[in-house]
């Protein structure tokens, strides 16, 4: 892989990991259209740590802030006051969402890993989900009539976005686009849908980091220059990705995103059926 095509991916990742157009449609279409080989696992593995970082620095306080509500909520636990401990600290709440709502994914992943790997060989599949996501989008914005926030929302509504979650494992559906919309439809507040979102990225991002690195030797090559700039383009595209949807989700719709879903997945449906 070259420079010019380390970067096209790093920024294609970064950007679509976190807008609701589905990062892994848009790397099977670069591939498939430019010609693009990524098929070094190092690389693969580099773009999420990009994304991952990117995430992570945005939201740096919060996470830190559940970092020491969760030993914080450990020990509640022999103190008897875990549930209490809810009602105290929103961040102690936050944490066991994020992590009750990382498990659906995690289930799907490790049954359905197969057939999710075999959907990535075909444009067809996430040309359509693509379409899906578009009208998962367009629904729940004019279905949310919600308010909730973490103050109003509990395990419940953690595994339900976690299963919206798990569903983005098909090419095509997007993560992000999934989890707000699921956010959205059980009456969650648009910006705390679409930071619960965010949050709920990063074990995704770190556990499909973790499940790549026994294979991370795999066409690796011994030119680094093409991976660290992959890296860094996905880690500044990503930053800037939470950044637009946070402000348009806040002050606008993310109807751009549905028009952009549909139009792109009509195109490339058009593109298999037709010219291949």
């Amino acid at each position: 892989m070259d420079i010019l095509q380390a970067i096209i991916v790093g920024i294609v990742q970064g950007l679509t990991e976190f807008l609701p157009v589905s990062s892994s449609a848009h790397l099977i279409f670069v591939q498939e259209f430019f010609g693009i080989n990524q098929s070094a696992l190092a690389f693969d593995v580099l773009l999420h740590l990009g994304t991952l970082l990117a995430v992570v620095s945005y939201f740096f306080k919060d996470i830190i802030e559940m970092i020491k509500a969760f030993f914080s909520s450990i020990a509640d636990i022999f103190r008897g006051r875990f549930r209490q401990g809810f009602k105290e600290d929103q961040y102690k709440k936050l944490v066991w969402m994020v992590i009750i709502g990382t498990i659906p994914v995690g289930i799907i992943g490790l049954v359905f890993n197969d057939q999710v790997e075999a959907a990535f060989n075909s444009i067809t599949i996430p040309a359509f989900f693509l379409l899906i996501t578009g009208v998962l989008l367009y629904v729940s914005q004019r279905w949310n009539v919600g308010n909730k926030n973490i103050k109003d929302v509990g395990l419940k509504e953690a595994i339900l976005v976690g299963i919206g979650q798990a569903c983005a494992i098909i090419p095509g559906l997007s993560r992000s686009g999934t989890t707000i919309a699921s956010g959205l439809l059980i009456g969650l507040d648009k910006e705390f849908a679409a930071k619960f979102s965010f949050l709920l990225a990063v074990p995704a991002i770190l556990g499909a980091s973790v499940t790549e690195l026994g294979g991370i030797t795999t066409g690796l090559d011994t030119n680094f220059l093409p991976y660290i700039l992959g890296f860094l383009a996905a880690l500044v595209s990503g930053y800037l990705a939470i950044s637009i949807l946070l402000k348009l989700i806040r002050e606008r719709s993310l109807d751009i995103f549905v028009v952009y879903c549909w139009i792109v997945g009509a195109a490339i449906l058009v593109y298999s059926l037709f010219f291949m």
